[in-house]
């Protein structure tokens, strides 16, 4: 496919069509600053807007929104369910929240945000049974167009699918030339679901290494713009994340050059250059 600008699409495994790099959010401070760094992201032409319940902030991307004047139907907004409202009554609730609090009427992309948490790690699968029935039940009732998960691996996603009537349309995971995590991408993969990254320039650790600097140069480029073209020219969906104008622009100025084979392959021999994806089933949360 050809990456020409912010609105190009990916075509999701139900039809949907989801712009190729998203704004993310997290560790984005609910109030003035996550109103202000999703109205940046607005200004700069970005369509798809990351959140989830656990950031604390669907308020305020909420509020950005819809100042912006951007049509709802030109925007793709996703958000996530958090470890503490799995299961059937309480994800139905959650959902509801989540709109609640966004003001909105529907949610293109719902995730559940981790498969295993801590307080669950005995009963996992059920609940992720039972909250993606309630995720189905609103697919039907109009309040969610898309449904996936995030963070799950090859056994979650064996289990969810063992009594899932719509399947995942995206898994969001980690993902830069840190970790490629490559047999969780490829099964996904093979599921048909897209996959989404998260922290595509490593939790910000990749931005000094020298090979992305290096690869940076030669294309008159940002280490992070390098990143995230990386990230597009493996056919993930980015999503990187700013609060600051500028960063947030220069993020979305990665259409006027193509990275070679060769530099393709120096980024992806990179892992463990930065952090490494959590464990879902160690994480202690």
């Amino acid at each position: 496919m050809t990456i020409s600008s912010l609105t190009d699409t990916y075509k999701l495994n139900n039809g949907l069509e989801i712009p190729i790099i998203g704004f993310g959010t997290w560790q984005t401070p609910d109030g003035q600053v996550a109103e202000d760094a999703v109205k940046a992201a607005l200004d700069s032409g970005y369509r798809h807007i990351d959140t989830a319940r656990a950031y604390g902030n669907e308020a305020s991307v909420g509020r950005a929104i819809k100042a912006s004047g951007v049509k709802r139907s030109d925007l793709f907004i996703t958000t996530k369910l958090w470890n503490s409202d799995h299961g059937y009554q309480k994800t139905k609730q959650a959902i509801d929240h989540s709109l609640l609090e966004l003001g909105l009427d529907y949610l293109d992309l719902y995730l559940i945000h981790w498969p295993n948490p801590a307080a669950m790690r005995d009963h996992w699968a059920e609940l992720n049974a039972e909250s993606w029935e309630a995720m189905e039940e609103a697919v039907k009732a109009g309040k969610i167009r898309s449904i996936g998960i995030s963070n799950f691996r090859k056994r979650h996603i064996d289990e969810l699918l063992k009594t899932a009537k719509i399947k995942p349309a995206v898994n969001q995971i980690m993902l830069n030339p840190s970790d490629l995590q490559e047999e969780t991408a490829e099964y996904s993969k093979k599921q048909g679901m897209l996959l989404e990254a998260y922290s595509p320039l490593g939790t910000g650790g990749l931005l000094g290494n020298e090979t992305v600097k290096q690869v940076a140069e030669r294309y008159g480029k940002s280490p992070a713009q390098v990143l995230i073209r990386w990230s597009l020219q493996h056919g993930f969906l980015p999503l990187p994340k700013s609060v600051h104008a500028e960063y947030i622009k220069a993020n979305a100025d990665v259409f006027d050059f193509e990275l070679s084979s060769a530099d393709l392959k120096l980024l992806d021999g990179l892992h463990g250059a930065s952090d490494l994806a959590l464990d879902p089933d160690k994480a202690n949360f």
